[in-house]
């Protein structure tokens, strides 16, 4: 659990927004303590952008909107890798995390003009830095599944389901950020620019070609690195091509002498 706090206030936490053992709290499902990534100096430390199911919608259109914009973030616009996170409720979340916070005015003006760039039919709030978050681990408090970060790879699996039912160990969780790293100022103010409306001209996108979604497997226990694939078809590191198959999740974890558990879906009542 430590492991997972010191990892949480390294990427997203801005000073002084929770203290450990409050943290600690929430991760362990004992009380939901939505935080804003923007702290009380008007910085913002963090940005969470959604990608929520249409209302009445079945398959993964939100994930593969989120893939698209994932790759987009890194392969256009030069920033590393972002967390990805199911919410226990209906949707997926990229997580951006800021090495030097930024007033949070700039923030919201990155996050806009991200928004009409790559994803312009999802609606965002004109404070939408400044609203409380619940980062994961944690539990939603109207479905109580538990939000979590996930292996990219795996996302399609939660499409219609994006909660789990059990508590996500820590190690795990701690796993899928230890890696990461945060966007640096030249970084950031590079994205801006390139993010600048320029006239009328169209915004290009790349194209996502998704591989057959995975059976699920318990992604706690998968390893941070992107999972193994054939030479020909390994796509840039970090960047979110496609879905993983179950044959590759499983080839990866085994290498790394890790047996995966599999979750079993009962049939939904009638």
């Amino acid at each position: 659990m430590h492991k997972l706090i010191s990892e949480l206030m390294r990427l997203y936490l801005p000073i002084g927004a929770l203290t450990p053992e409050l943290l600690a709290q929430h991760l362990q499902g004992e009380q939901n303590v939505p935080v804003s990534l923007t702290g009380t100096d008007g910085l913002t430390r963090a940005m969470m952008i959604p990608f929520r199911k249409s209302k009445g919608s079945h398959g993964d259109a939100h994930w593969t909107e989120l893939c698209e914009v994932a790759n987009l973030l890194q392969e256009r616009l030069g920033l590393p890798p972002p967390a990805v996170s199911i919410s226990g409720g209906d949707a997926y979340y990229l997580w951006l995390s800021l090495e030097t916070p930024v007033p949070a005015a700039q923030a919201q003006a990155f996050l806009e003009r991200l928004r009409d760039a790559y994803f312009p039919a999802t609606e965002l709030a004109p404070d939408a830095v400044l609203a409380p978050v619940a980062l994961p681990p944690c539990l939603h408090p109207r479905t109580g599944k538990w939000a979590a970060f996930i292996h990219p790879g795996m996302g399609a699996s939660f499409a219609d389901e994006p909660g789990l039912e059990m508590m996500p160990p820590a190690s795990g969780q701690a796993g899928f950020l230890e890696n990461l790293e945060s966007i640096d100022e030249a970084q950031f103010a590079h994205a801006l620019a390139l993010l600048q409306p320029q006239g009328d001209a169209p915004q290009a996108s790349l194209a996502l070609v998704p591989a057959p979604h995975a059976a699920t497997v318990d992604f706690a226990l998968a390893h941070t690195q992107a999972v193994d694939a054939p030479a020909g078809d390994r796509p840039a590191d970090g960047l979110l091509l496609k879905d993983a198959t179950l044959e590759d999740i499983v080839r990866h974890l085994h290498a790394r002498d890790i047996e995966p558990t599999f979750r079993h879906l009962l049939p939904a009542r009638r």
